[in-house]
């Protein structure tokens, strides 16, 4: 009876241990996750009267978005999220510690600043960099394709995870990551687009839509956009100030220009040929550099034209641009298609592809930091196109197709 006893007591014991160490285990656990949220920027003593946001930023060339501020938040409008969008996005920036306006819905209230963000756009990734908020990164659509060297650092140290984009989306994984905002974009196709699943997952999202716009400069001021959800304007409008008033000024030595050769681009693709039209960015970018661009139309989207159509247009054209980035030199053209051979440019050797800085994966950098760097890519079409204005610019985008 005493031995039973005994191992009754023993088996008691035990499981209080056991008991012990899980609520210990729980306790940590739920300490982990409370300190892991940073609180800085937070509001401890709300005040109606206080102005939360004195940094704000001004819209200059960018079309796509607009934000209104008010003292505890900001409304940001996404007016023109894809090509034919019949409606926009709103989305609501509350200050951590203040209260969030009425009237709009949950999906779209935001507490910022932001602590922690999944981005799924490579082009996005540089606006982390020059705002000084990589490490608030935490998630990426492909880790392969990145350029950018501040979140390829991060990305070899394994704090940024692969979550994947569109059909291939990880909603579980994000769901893990549990991160403050995700920033994607969308172009209209429901089943392409991964925001709704993401939003119907009680995920906070936000659609940066700088691919719409029809400048350069608009493109790169989307810096602001990322900048609004971290509280960041100053820096946003400090640095893009710096990057508009070099574009501005380097765009300045073609004006006077009396040579302007005739460029088109693009490539045909299974019997199509996307030409960008007039009010393009692409056409903004190379009236700038100097040239008589042969866009297609007057619109700021690309036209599908037919081999023919572009030859008869661009046969005698002085030099050919953006080309498929898979070639690296004038015979992987012409193997393509030997009709190329007879394009004017092809035979004096004027082809520059913006497959320069291309990794091993297949990711662009034109397609990176080229968008929020566009004075250096307009350095590189003058250098191309008047190499007497920049005598010393060395392509960074850009490279000749040799033979």
């Amino acid at each position: 009876m005493k031995i039973i006893i005994f191992r009754q007591a023993k088996v008691l014991i035990y499981l209080c241990q056991f008991l012990l160490i899980a609520i210990l285990a729980i306790a940590c656990h739920r300490t982990t996750i409370t300190t892991s949220k940073d609180t800085k920027g937070c509001v401890h003593n709300y005040n109606h009267n206080i102005d939360y946001f004195p940094d704000k930023v001004t819209i200059n060339y960018a079309t796509g978005f607009d934000v209104e501020y008010h003292k505890n938040y900001k409304l940001v409008t996404v007016k023109n999220p894809w090509q034919n969008a019949k409606t926009g996005f709103q989305y609501i920036l509350v200050q951590c510690g203040t209260p969030a306006p009425k009237n709009f819905q949950s999906s779209q209230i935001i507490t910022v600043p932001i602590n922690t963000v999944v981005s799924l756009s490579t082009t996005h990734l540089p606006h982390f960099a020059k705002l000084g908020l990589v490490d608030k990164l935490i998630g990426v659509s492909n880790t392969k394709r990145v350029n950018t060297p501040e979140v390829i650092q991060k990305i070899k140290a394994g704090k940024v995870a692969e979550v994947g984009n569109s059909e291939s989306i990880n909603i579980e994984k994000i769901l893990e990551l549990n991160p403050d905002l995700i920033m994607t974009y969308g172009v209209g196709n429901p089943q392409i687009d991964s925001h709704h699943k993401l939003i119907e997952a009680g995920l906070k999202v936000a659609i940066n839509a700088e691919y719409m716009e029809t400048s350069p400069l608009g493109h790169a001021e989307w810096l602001k956009f990322t900048a609004l959800f971290f509280n960041q304007e100053n820096i946003a409008q400090k640095t893009f100030n710096q990057i508009s008033t070099k574009y501005e000024n380097i765009a300045s030595k073609t004006k006077s220009v009396k040579n302007r050769p005739t460029v088109f681009t693009g490539f045909n693709f299974k019997g199509v040929w996307y030409i960008p039209g007039c009010q393009s960015y692409v056409a903004k970018y190379l009236a700038d550099a100097g040239s008589n661009y042969l866009c297609a139309d007057n619109s700021s989207g690309s036209k599908p034209l037919s081999f023919e159509n572009v030859f008869q247009r661009a046969a005698s054209a002085d030099y050919w641009l953006n080309l498929s980035q898979s070639w690296q030199s004038l015979k992987d053209v012409i193997s393509e298609d030997n009709r190329y051979a007879n394009f004017a440019a092809v035979k004096t050797g004027n082809v520059y592809n913006n497959n320069a800085r291309v990794n091993n994966s297949g990711g662009n950098d034109y397609w990176e930091s080229g968008t929020s760097n566009p004075d250096i890519v307009l350095s590189d079409l003058i250098k191309i196109l008047h190499p007497e204005i920049l005598p010393n610019h060395q392509l960074v985008y850009y490279r000749k197709l040799e033979k």
